[in-house]
């Protein structure tokens, strides 16, 4: 388990909208999921020197902040996660890139967040998605700088391939199905103490996080028949509420943004 990963969790999950914690209070946390003090303040020390945090004094208090592009991270996060779209319009969400080498790690990291965002890439320098925002692809293109090697349109159809091709090739739908089957085979244990459900809870939603990687969500009309995500879903959505109330002793007064 990596300190900064879940540093984020926490940030996504229980900080949100405010964005802000004291650090004493992510100690607190994280020790209850099996991180040191001295990790913590190893993993907050490096966040702040990438940038993705803003340190904070009040008094004689450290806060963070997370920044205003990480904040913008949590945002499409959550979208995604709690978020329940409009029915599908039928059409396709492309983006074209031809990014020259000299930019790789910049087009590498640009591609992990176009991931994140439910883009599929059924051919090189093509992504598809057929719910994702533009305006959140476009605010990602802007944020990389690649306006000039980037193209973003909409289309009812793409090539003269089928729905159920591009989703196969575009969507690794296979690893999210065992990942899902795995999920729904679990038998639910009650927590014996508000720390137990703190930490099944935050590990529930760490998994759900990375399991978006993997399924963009599709809308019903596009969904392999047979496939586990909105079971599994509706399962994670159960499971969070029920592990909520049972940790609610160790966890900050919620907005009600963030329900």
């Amino acid at each position: 388990m990596r300190a900064r990963s879940y540093l984020f969790t926490l940030y996504m999950e229980y900080l949100y909208p405010e964005n802000r914690a004291w650090v004493g209070d992510l100690i607190r946390w994280m020790e209850v999921l099996k991180f040191s003090e001295p990790a913590v303040r190893a993993a907050v020390s490096r966040s702040v020197k990438r940038g993705w945090i803003i340190p904070e004094k009040v008094g004689r208090r450290a806060y963070y902040r997370l920044s205003p592009r990480v904040a913008w991270q949590v945002e499409r996060v959550r979208e995604r996660l709690y978020g329940y779209g409009a029915p599908w319009d039928g059409r396709w969400r492309v983006l074209v890139y031809a990014v020259p080498e000299a930019k790789r790690t910049v087009r590498d990291r640009f591609r992990n967040e176009l991931i994140l965002l439910g883009f599929g890439t059924p051919a090189p320098g093509v992504w598809i998605s057929p719910t994702a925002s533009l305006e959140a692809a476009r605010d990602l293109v802007g944020f990389y700088g690649l306006q000039s090697y980037v193209e973003l349109f909409e289309a009812e159809r793409f090539s003269s391939t089928s729905s159920a091709e591009l989703i196969d090739k575009a969507f690794n739908l296979k690893e999210a199905q065992a990942r899902y089957r795995t999920f729904l085979g679990q038998a639910f244990k009650q927590p014996r103490s508000p720390e137990e459900a703190f930490a099944w809870l935050t590990h529930l939603i760490h998994q759900a996080r990375k399991n978006l990687f993997l399924d963009p969500g599709l809308p019903p009309e596009l969904t392999p028949a047979g496939f586990l995500g909105q079971e599994a879903k509706e399962r994670f959505l159960e499971l969070r509420a029920r592990l909520m109330q049972q940790a609610q002793p160790l966890l900050p007064p919620r907005s009600a943004a963030a329900d």
